[in-house]
């Protein structure tokens, strides 16, 4: 009811301006600075230096008015822009009667053009001595209360454009996710590999083992899916030549919401001919220690209170190992498919009936072991029955050449040696469709063309997956996915 009863006053205030013939959304000014460039560099505590000359001549600036103190015929306020806020200073004998009457009608929130000199205040602060005001855009709602922002979480993630206005560790989380893309990006270009984009909407739902989106195209009459991976249309890139590449790009899951799960997320593939999943555990090795330190000046980082040490090299165990070591089971008990089955059955993982062992182990991995991986460790050797991509070991095929990369227990990285053998990949996925059971609701149907492009012949290769958002999470110290994107999907909002 408080707010309600601001915005009619602010809509009353508006329309006073109009019909005073202040144009209340301009759009002819341009500011000649943004404020951060005004500001002092800062010291090695981080706090600019009192002492440090400031730049003569005039300032113009233009940002969000974000706090105000008025004192009848002067005023101090925050201005806020999209590097950094600076103090105004604003007199009615330095601009005028006019312009300090319509000054005296600014709110919090409205967006406002102020030029003049840098001074300091008593206390040291950088301020602009305001000799000229304009009013740019007027804000019609209030800004939560100052002291204690935008706090409600789902409004938070709902009006995203208020929650970057008010809290400034949001800002620079997002700046934070730009600038690990971008350094991806340029780790792998430097190396040799090429960006590419492979399509959104896919007339089979291929490359991983998820629940679609369904859409349908008119003109070509035709059912499609939005991509739950982009992994098959790269290696048809390696088949045609194109021997190291990688894509940064959505894919999409019509299954649940979490603080892991988002069903719209943003994923890098790549794949490198001639290398195995070796080369590629060395890869990102040597890639996410460089962005952390990058990003978060060291290799040792905080993950909600937990310390996590990013430094190579990174353990390394087989799914097996882990089970025994660090999941408590017997080397007997992995070997013994109906009391393995009946250990996790007594432990609420729900199987399929023709679930095989490598299933059970992998659910009784994600149950006893998955929570416990803090610091950054390769799990390798899964099951075949679990892997129906990657290229069996040459000495144990119930195995497959593959790792998965889990830090503060959860998964952030999955590759494999890739199967590059037509027959035995057909076989796979006609074993894959047969295995999944009437009940889950996922397309059954092989990709005629992906096998028709094995075919021709791809070179040996070893391919990887990272979630971009759980990478983000991990290195701005974000507790849910939903904190690092942007527009995260939500439950329709209640009407109130």
């Amino acid at each position: 009811m408080e707010e309600s009863n601001v915005i009619v006053q602010r809509r009353q205030k508006a329309e006073e301006l109009i019909r005073q013939g202040v144009k209340l959304y301009a759009n002819d000014f341009k500011p000649s600075h943004r404020i951060i460039d005004l500001l002092p560099a800062p010291t090695i505590d981080n706090h600019p230096a009192h002492d440090a000359p400031l730049a003569g001549g005039t300032k113009v600036v233009a940002g969000r008015v974000m706090a105000l103190r008025k004192f009848g015929k002067a005023a101090f306020l925050k201005l806020q822009d999209g590097s950094g806020k600076i103090q105004i200073h604003i007199r009615r004998d330095d601009v005028g009667e006019t312009t300090f009457a319509l000054f005296k009608k600014i709110d919090i929130g409205d967006i406002v053009a102020f030029s003049g000199p840098l001074f300091r205040t008593k206390t040291g602060e950088v301020t602009i001595e305001a000799t000229f005001m304009k009013l740019l855009t007027k804000s019609l709602r209030p800004l939560p209360e100052k002291f204690h922002g935008l706090t409600d979480i789902e409004t938070r993630y709902r009006q995203r454009y208020v929650d970057l206005i008010v809290n400034s560790e949001v800002r620079d989380t997002f700046h934070k996710r730009v600038e690990i893309i971008r350094m991806i990006r340029d780790f792998l270009s430097n190396r040799g590999f090429l960006e590419v984009e492979t399509p959104m909407m896919q007339a089979i739902a291929g490359g991983a083992t998820a629940k679609p989106f369904k859409t349908y195209h008119n003109a070509l009459s035709l059912d499609l899916y939005l991509r739950v991976a982009p992994e098959l249309y790269l290696k048809r890139l390696l088949v045609g030549g194109i021997e190291r590449v990688f894509e940064i790009n959505r894919s999409f899951r019509n299954e649940g919401l979490s603080t892991r799960h988002n069903p719209e997320f943003t994923m890098l593939e790549f794949y490198q001919a001639y290398a195995t999943y070796d080369d590629l555990m060395e890869l990102t090795e040597e890639m996410i220690p460089w962005i952390a330190v990058e990003v978060c000046g060291s290799m040792q980082i905080s993950y909600q209170g937990r310390e996590v040490d990013l430094a190579p090299p990174w353990r390394r165990y087989t799914m097996d190992e882990a089970l025994q070591q660090i999941g408590g089971l017997s080397p007997e008990i992995l070997r013994d498919f109906p009391a393995l089955k009946k250990m996790a059955l007594d432990q609420g993982v729900e199987l399929q009936p023709q679930a095989g062992i490598g299933k059970v182990k992998t659910e009784l991995f994600a149950l006893l072991v998955e929570e416990k991986l803090v610091n950054p460790t390769f799990i390798t050797a899964y099951p075949t029955e679990v892997s129906p991509l990657a290229r069996k070991n040459e000495v144990d095929p119930e195995f497959t050449d593959r790792f998965e990369l889990f830090i503060t227990g959860r998964e952030l990285g999955n590759a494999f040696s890739e199967l590059n053998d037509p027959v035995d990949q057909r076989q796979r996925l006609e074993q894959q469709i047969a295995d999944r059971g009437e009940d889950e609701k996922i397309f059954p149907v092989i990709d005629e063309d992906f096998i028709r492009a094995l075919e021709y012949g791809m070179p040996p290769a070893a391919g990887a997956g990272i979630g971009i958002d759980r990478l983000v999470m991990l290195l701005t110290d974000s507790p849910s996915i939903r904190d690092v994107i942007l527009f995260p999907h939500l439950r329709s909002e209640k009407k109130t």
